[in-house]
């Protein structure tokens, strides 16, 4: 499967294609091309061997060659829509005729290409079948029915639970939603979440990644541009708001938006309005949610980020819990990921997942996940233990499971104790039941030891 590049834009939730074709050469060149304007590409040699990829991938859209051994392309057709009636099939051949076209076309097909197709041209073809479904309000499988749970955030914890409720209350409104925290906390997951739940769920999830983008291709990324609007501008280019258009826009990494541009994004927001560059102006409808790991309030104190596009993305903030607040949902994104991997024998010991459910994730969700798939890799049994800890961390970890044991020139106990204390206040960011808890001790006990060691908040 071909990857979209990263500075390219997304369709929906990641529009996959599947191209059948005899001619590998041709799947892999027709394949870069589409993969580098977005979607995501799954290539078979043979109609048997495109059906097989079809079921459990589900793509958006099918394109087939007419003439090719095993299955002609009128039984593919007939194959595909009796599995999904509702996916478009585009049809090309490099020997056409006006009957051969009638009949693909009464078939059921979306349209009939004659090769050699230039590749705009084929990419236009799509757009217009997944536009001409959308604006049908079919829902058709985009994804692969098995790997839609990937887009749910797992969890059980209060916090969790409080930002899901919160998730269904704004789903259904059209405010902004900024998603703030740190990097590998799902802020995409929500913002996906968002459009699913809402009336727009049918129109394009599009998104977008400020810190992606060279600054002096932002305008024409987001706004277009219309042809010979500048040397080099030899065709149209829809802009990401044109193409999110009745859908949700989610702008990732939004404080790497150019100070420059700011005042146009702003404007199109509010107005509900884009200029193209070199066109004129087109009416959008489009939702926006923007996500950031930056403190934005600071950003616009210190004069890197206006204060009215903060205030309009921010009508409704959203704060995205650390791993580390949460850790009793780690032993249900440790089954969730295995399950994942296809590793449900595989198990993890008590003081493993004890050393794990204490880390600090600095990485996050993320991170659990990149740690887990490494250490299944290189497991020496299906029993996960603290040995399978990649190196780097396995010191860090050691205290989880091993007996303290006492230095031969000794330790000052209330040092210790001292430390401890602070440790826990600062993991549970001052909040001293969970940190009484954490230390399995009393509530009075641990404002004892406040008083004891003059322990203050220094936060506050």
């Amino acid at each position: 499967m071909y990857e979209p590049l990263k500075s390219q834009w997304e369709l929906s939730v990641d529009v996959s294609v599947l191209l059948i074709d005899g001619d590998l050469n041709y799947c892999r060149t027709c394949g870069y091309a589409l993969a580098t304007a977005g979607f995501k590409i799954l290539t078979a040699g043979s109609p048997r061997e495109g059906l097989n990829l079809f079921q459990p991938h589900y793509p958006a859209v099918v394109v087939t060659d007419l003439m090719m051994p095993e299955r002609n392309s009128f039984k593919l057709l007939a194959d595909i829509h009796a599995r999904a009636p509702n996916t478009p099939i585009i049809v090309v051949t490099g020997h056409g005729s006006i009957e051969n076209a009638v009949n693909v076309m009464k078939a059921g097909a979306f349209d009939y290409l004659l090769k050699p197709i230039p590749h705009d041209l084929l990419i236009q073809t799509l757009r217009r079948a997944l536009n001409f479904f959308q604006n049908k309000k079919v829902c058709y499988p985009t994804t692969n029915p098995a790997k839609a749970e990937e887009r749910v955030i797992i969890g059980q914890s209060p916090v969790i639970q409080i930002l899901l409720q919160r998730v269904t209350k704004i789903a259904n409104s059209d405010v902004s939603v900024l998603l703030q925290g740190e990097s590998g906390t799902g802020k995409e997951l929500i913002a996906r979440q968002i459009h699913q739940q809402s009336a727009r769920r049918e129109a394009p999830f599009v998104a977008v990644n400020c810190a992606a983008i060279p600054e002096n291709l932002f305008e024409s990324e987001l706004f277009g541009y219309r042809r010979g609007a500048f040397t080099g501008a030899s065709r149209d280019k829809t802009g990401k708001l044109e193409i999110a258009d009745g859908g949700t826009l989610f702008l990732d990494e939004i404080g790497e938006l150019p100070l420059a541009l700011q005042p146009k994004l702003l404007r199109a927001l509010q107005e509900q309005e884009i200029e193209p560059v070199g066109g004129s102006s087109l009416g959008i409808n489009v939702r926006v949610i923007a996500a950031t790991n930056r403190d934005l309030e600071k950003d616009v104190a210190a004069g890197y980020f206006r204060d009215d596009l903060y205030f309009r993305l921010a009508v409704v903030p959203l704060n995205m819990p650390p791993l580390r607040s949460r850790p009793e949902d780690i032993p249900l994104l440790i089954k969730f990921y295995l399950q994942q991997k296809q590793a449900t024998n595989v198990q993890l010991s008590a003081a493993l997942l004890k050393a794990l459910q204490n880390y600090n994730w600095p990485g996050n969700v993320r991170e659990l996940a990149n740690l887990l798939e490494q250490m299944l890799v290189f497991r020496r049994t299906n029993l996960l233990d603290i040995e399978d800890l990649p190196e780097r961390i396995r010191a860090g970890f050691a205290h989880y499971y091993t007996s303290f044991k006492l230095p031969i020139d000794g330790i000052s106990l209330e040092e210790l104790e001292h430390d401890l204390i602070l440790q826990a206040l600062n993991r549970c960011r001052w909040n001293k039941t969970q940190a009484a808890e954490s230390l399995h001790i009393t509530r009075h006990a641990l404002q004892y030891r406040l008083i004891k060691y003059s322990l203050k908040n220094q936060r506050n």
